[in-house]
């Protein structure tokens, strides 16, 4: 009900027409745009804006990039893995062949050395290889690959770039076995290379050679030369054999005890040279005297 000379209130409270806010907004727009567009008066505003919603764009980006990062970790991690793996059989492949060339360049070398001592010895050589060596524990024997149909013979001297290394005492079609000069069977006649003393040099069994038949007072000092002397025929002279190590002169022995080391490389090397016999010289022939035979019609007194 209304009283008299008052109108009830409206239910809603009304404002402009809602065309004429339409219209309000689009002249406000284009004024803005035009100003922006014109004299950039929404700068700051657009400044502080962004600068407000930076830390909510982070916010909103920190599980997006999250994500990414660990899939980007995830996958790097397997790559440098596999990458890892791949470099460690690279490595162990550089490693193979470098240790090949090692070995190759060592045997070049020792090659170029035997090479070296062919040439300066006065003998005719053939170049082997080492095997492997004899089962007898006991015996310092070796197999080498040449045999009889290599030309070898039981007797001839194997040496190295060295020195001296054994004697061929066994032959077979193919192969050969070589007595080392360390071997307790084995003997060489050897002379001091500093004043020319002769003796014989047998092997100890174990790696090393001991001068035997000296007696207490010969002239041998450690460090001493010990080479052939040429006198078994088998040897050429002035090959090294081995150097005087140890001396013991005890005068209750009436032979001094001398321990001498392998010059050559007789338990260690692999390629040696198997020298040709010795032919001795030829003996001189003696003079013929002739007999005179007597002139015809003289008689013999």
């Amino acid at each position: 009900m209304s009283v008299a000379g008052h109108t009830p209130p409206p239910f809603f409270k009304r404002g402009p027409a809602p065309f004429a806010r339409l219209v309000f907004f689009i002249s406000l727009s284009l004024l803005l745009l035009v100003a922006d567009l014109r004299f950039h008066t929404l700068e700051p505003v657009r400044f502080a804006v962004a600068a407000l919603l930076w830390p909510l764009q982070q916010a909103v980006l920190l599980p997006v990039e999250g994500a990414g990062q660990a899939g980007n970790y995830f996958s790097q991690l397997g790559s440098l893995q596999r990458e890892n793996a791949d470099l460690r059989q690279r490595q162990l492949a550089q490693a193979n062949l470098l240790l090949r060339q090692a070995h190759l360049d060592e045997e070049n070398r020792r090659l170029r050395a035997l090479l070296d001592m062919q040439e300066r010895i006065d003998a005719p050589a053939r170049a082997a290889e080492i095997l492997y060596a004899a089962r007898d524990p006991f015996a310092r024997r070796v197999v080498i690959d040449r045999g009889i149909s290599h030309g070898l013979e039981t007797g001839q001297a194997v040496i190295d770039d060295l020195g001296v290394v054994g004697q061929v005492t066994r032959v077979f079609p193919l192969t050969s076995e070589v007595t080392l000069l360390t071997d307790k069977n084995q003997a060489i006649p050897v002379q001091v290379a500093r004043n020319g003393l002769r003796a014989v040099l047998a092997g100890a069994g174990s790696g090393a050679m001991e001068l035997k038949f000296l007696p207490a007072n010969a002239d041998v000092q450690p460090g001493d030369t010990l080479v052939t002397s040429g006198l078994d025929g088998i040897y050429i002279p002035g090959l090294p054999v081995a150097k005087v190590a140890s001396i013991d002169r005890d005068n209750s022995f009436a032979f001094a005890r001398i321990e001498c080391t392998p010059l050559a490389g007789v338990e260690r090397h692999g390629q040696v040279l198997v020298l040709g016999k010795r032919t001795p010289p030829p003996m001189p022939e003696e003079p013929v005297e002739e007999v005179r035979k007597p002139a015809k019609g003289r008689k013999p007194r």
